[in-house]
């Protein structure tokens, strides 16, 4: 009894302190670009407001996106990195999710898998080119990229206790825009 007791309190604790912080690890340097284009952002979005929504049918997951990476967005769903550029946008869109809520499913993704985000711009789908595992810190996950993609990232492994060590990431590249 002890040791159950011991080991949900220790996963209580891990939960309180990992909700504190941002999801995704800070970048050293501001985000930019070398491609020219048209921003879809508004001037100012506030952190918490719903952006839209994610469905990937093969996994049959349906998932509201709401902006900014904190506890308070990702616990109403899925957050779009706030440095990153929106979906649909060419450079990379960069998605958290908890590991044991909305973005469980992502574990089981295939490559070539479509990922449709629909926001008040548009549906833009992506096509699953890659999946990869990396160290929590790994910054690579948010770095620009050339042409529009979405990168997914949430913790790993799916069935750990605690903080993960480290994070799964799902790479998708745009096929295809509707207005």
């Amino acid at each position: 009894g002890i040791a159950i007791i011991s080991i949900s309190a220790l996963q209580y604790r891990s939960i309180v302190i990992e909700s504190g912080h941002s999801y995704l690890p800070e970048m050293q340097k501001e985000w930019s670009t070398e491609t020219e284009t048209v921003q879809m952002r508004p001037a100012a979005v506030i952190k918490g407001t719903f952006l839209g929504t994610i469905q990937i049918s093969s996994l049959k997951m349906k998932v509201n996106l709401f902006e900014g990476t904190e506890a308070k967005a990702l616990s109403k769903g899925a957050g779009h990195y706030i440095k990153s550029v929106m979906p649909g946008e060419s450079d990379n869109s960069v998605i958290a999710g908890h590991r044991d809520t909305v973005f469980a499913p992502l574990g089981k993704i295939k490559i070539g898998a479509p990922i449709k985000i629909t926001t008040k711009y548009g549906t833009f789908v992506y096509r699953v080119t890659g999946t990869r595992i990396v160290d929590r810190d790994d910054r690579t996950v948010i770095v620009p990229t050339e042409s529009a993609t979405v990168t997914l990232s949430t913790c790993y492994p799916f069935r750990f206790i605690g903080n993960a060590p480290q994070r799964f990431v799902v790479s998708a590249l745009m096929v295809t825009t509707f207005s």
